[in-house]
């Protein structure tokens, strides 16, 4: 198997690289390409061209525009590489009968209700980042391809930035952190959405498995708030003999802590049709994160 990865230096990506290695020839493209190989998905004849000399068996797609914030003043720039550019590799796809795995987001939904989301539910994004991502998603479904959408939520690698790198920061240099407390979803781990992806990759490959193609959720198991995040960060933290500055953890609304994106306050996904359809187990977000604060601190 010949696969095509965009967005090999993200985090998704980075893990990827390493999930999909078993299964084949992994050609990686980040944004700067290799060569004459384009990874940048603002090229969409450069995209083109790249598929074609590569003629991979599937193309996962990793890379995508994530400033949620930002989206707002960049509406355009959004679309162009989560719509267009996912549009653009399904004609791809579709027209060589091969596969596109790409990622998509709990933020297509408008996060009202307690429930977790299932992957029929009505999409109603809130923000520019969120439209564009559903965009994507449409045009990808539109062009018949045999493809995997792969919406999650709240995502994190031990490499690079992410929010239990910032808690800890914060609680070495404030007595009082405010976390929002009222969004509640699933911290999920990249390494867990690589090896998850890999084993999809394989099982939609092998012979007479096309009707597992769709959307799924893909999300760790269990839920908290940003808040439960940030608790159980410190107090990992702690339990690893780190002294932290901080003596409160107060909780606060979504209403009291602006940003230009709004954000859905129900990131719950509902991973059933995942787990049923691929004997897939997703462990506690506790375990990925515990796991990932083992080798930070």
């Amino acid at each position: 198997m010949k696969i095509l990865l965009l967005g090999k230096n993200g985090q998704v990506g980075w893990e990827l690289r390493r999930a999909l290695a078993p299964l084949g020839e992994v050609v990686a493209l980040g944004r700067d390409g290799k060569g004459d190989l384009v990874g940048d998905l603002e090229n969409e004849t450069g995209l083109r061209a790249t598929v074609a000399a590569i003629a991979p068996d599937v193309i996962v797609n990793a890379a995508a525009y994530t400033a949620v914030d930002r989206a707002e003043g960049e509406p355009e720039l959004a679309q162009r590489i989560n719509a267009a550019a996912p549009a653009a590799l399904a004609r791809e796809v579709a027209a060589r009968g091969i596969w596109l795995v790409h990622y998509s987001s709990d933020y297509v939904f408008d996060g009202d209700g307690g429930r977790p989301w299932r992957e029929d539910d009505p999409a109603r994004p809130l923000s520019v980042y969120g439209k564009s991502k559903l965009a994507g998603e449409e045009a990808i479904r539109e062009s018949g391809c045999r493809h995997l959408i792969l919406r999650t939520s709240w995502v994190y690698a031990a490499r690079g930035d992410n929010f239990a790198r910032n808690m800890l920061r914060l609680a070495a240099e404030r007595e009082c952190l405010t976390v929002v407390a009222d969004q509640v979803g699933a911290p999920t781990g990249a390494d867990l959405i690589a090896d998850v992806t890999a084993h999809l990759v394989r099982g939609v490959s092998g012979e007479g498995e096309s009707a597992h193609g769709g959307v799924y959720h893909l999300a760790a198991a269990g839920e908290t708030s940003w808040y439960g995040y940030a608790r159980f960060v410190i107090d990992e933290a702690r339990r690893h003999g780190i002294v932290l500055k901080v003596r409160e953890i107060a909780p606060i609304l979504t209403s009291s802590w602006p940003t230009p994106a709004a954000r859905p306050l129900n990131s719950r996904l509902d991973t059933t049709r995942l787990r049923d359809t691929f004997a897939i187990n997703l462990p506690d977000w506790r375990f990925g994160v515990g796991r990932m604060l083992d080798e930070i601190l």
